[in-house]
């Protein structure tokens, strides 16, 4: 049996504004539902009102995720602000 080894090493993970980037994919989200949503019959006749559903989806999962990055954004900062002081 052959150990794989990395050949490099890994990069650091990019930090940004990560509650930005979900806040405005969870916006986009929820615009495509709504602009869907007068085709409601069209969609329903044609067999793709999953597209509505998936939009809609999209938006209540955002919706989590900003939650999520908020409070793992806090907990990080409270990790930070534990370490320097002790």
């Amino acid at each position: 049996m052959t150990k794989w080894t990395p050949r490099h090493e890994a990069p650091e993970p990019l930090e940004g504004n990560v509650v930005a980037t979900i806040t405005g994919g969870t916006i986009v989200w929820f615009v495509l539902f709504l602009v869907q949503l007068p085709f409601y019959r069209w969609y329903d006749e044609h067999g793709h009102l999953w597209w509505l559903w998936t939009c809609l989806a999209g938006g209540g999962l955002g919706l989590i995720g900003v939650w999520y990055v908020r409070a793992r954004d806090a907990a990080i900062r409270g990790s930070r602000n534990g370490n320097e002081s002790g």
